[in-house]
């Protein structure tokens, strides 16, 4: 590497009052929270990849909170407080980014989710049965009393195959992932904060007044480090309670008339499927292959591929030829529980991860919860 200026090491290398290491949703939404709080701090985010390396634009673009067997299955592994308390901060960020974002900036669609059963006559009944108890709970969280509705007469205007039930959420919808981190990029930018792109992290020490942030360019100095790396955290943290996973996702050509219309969530939310225009994206299927998407290599499978194209054949588009004509993966974070990680590591290092595959929603509430905490 070419040596550095003095002109460099007292502007675009100069101490920091904070460093961020990461540029996804978690990050920017971080530095814009934190650049409120206080001003006049010199804030500088890291990236090591030239655009957010991770998920933020590399998922589905669903602006979601939870379909029903999701809930169910997390309330079973959690509780009911920290399902209920996971739904709320979901909620809360959508909400926050409706306020933040004009819908056409970020292509919003309040198109409504939904979640297909098949006839598995145990897993329908189970959830259908629990439905009037979910809407209870969550009626002072979203303000309806029902947030889900059985929409099994909608069945046919989507030309599904081997769907026997939906339930409906018309509160929820899709946006444009890469569209929504460039707004908020030129809304970071704007505030003040410093992004540096292809920039990665091999390590910190922490000092007596300061901490050091080595690169492979630079030793950047900070008063304080806020990691929001996600499921590359470990490799900063061995210790941390983070398992990476892979998510996988298709894209079709063109479907002249395709009926789909609207976000879908199948099998506690492993499937999950949608329209862009008149193409489907469909995503998912790491529960068939567990061990294999607990990785952060960003490359598709031929395991999931193949899985994926056979769900199509099965339940979406069961008489219509379709070419696939993108497909991308991304790494989430997940952890023993999917409630997000967001502390104080020391007096100078803190964290906000784990997003378990949901940032877009979550991003923007724990990141006002860890401004607060820095402040402190």
């Amino acid at each position: 590497m070419p040596q550095i200026s003095v002109w460099e090491k007292e502007s675009f290398f100069a101490p920091q009052d904070i460093i961020i290491i990461g540029s996804g949703y978690s990050g920017l939404w971080s530095a814009l929270f934190l650049k409120k709080l206080h001003p006049r701090k010199k804030i500088t985010i890291l990236e090591r990849g030239i655009i957010p390396v991770g998920a933020s634009t590399r998922n589905a673009g669903f602006s979601c909170f939870g379909s029903p067997t999701e809930l169910l299955s997390d309330m079973a592994a959690m509780s009911e407080d920290k399902m209920l308390k996971l739904v709320e901060m979901r909620f809360k960020g959508l909400a926050e980014i409706r306020k933040h974002f004009a819908a056409i900036k970020i292509d919003y669609d309040p198109c409504g989710g939904y979640e297909c059963f098949t006839n598995d006559k145990d897993i329908w009944e189970t959830t259908i049965s629990k439905i009037d108890w979910l809407n209870s709970k969550l009626k002072d969280i979203t303000n309806t009393n029902t947030t889900f509705n059985n929409a099994d007469k909608k069945i046919s205007d989507f030309g599904f195959a081997n769907i026997s039930h939906l339930i409906e959420n018309k509160l929820e919808g899709s946006l444009h992932s890469g569209k929504l981190v460039q707004a908020l990029q030129k809304k970071v930018l704007s505030a003040g904060v410093q992004i540096l792109t292809g920039v990665e992290v091999i390590n910190y020490t922490e000092k007596s007044n300061s901490v050091e942030i080595e690169t492979p360019i630079n030793t950047f100095t900070a008063k304080q480090l806020l990691l929001c790396t996600n499921a590359f955290t470990k490799q900063l943290m061995p210790d941390i309670d983070i398992i990476p996973n892979r998510g996988q996702v298709l894209l079709t050509e063109p479907i002249k008339e395709l009926k789909i219309k609207g976000t879908f969530h199948f099998e506690e939310g492993y499937y999950y499927f949608r329209n862009v225009g008149n193409r489907l994206l469909l995503g998912g299927a790491r529960n068939k292959a567990f061990e294999e998407e607990t990785t952060t290599h960003m490359l598709t499978t031929d395991t999931i591929e193949t899985t994926l194209k056979q769900f199509i054949k099965t339940y979406l588009l069961p008489n219509t030829h379709f070419t696939i004509g993108d497909k991308w993966s991304g790494i989430m974070a997940m952890g023993s529980e999917k409630s997000p990680i967001v502390k104080a590591v020391t007096d100078k290092v803190f964290c906000c991860i784990r997003m378990s595959g949901i940032g877009v929603a979550l991003a923007p509430v724990v990141a006002q919860e860890i401004a607060q905490i820095m402040k402190r």
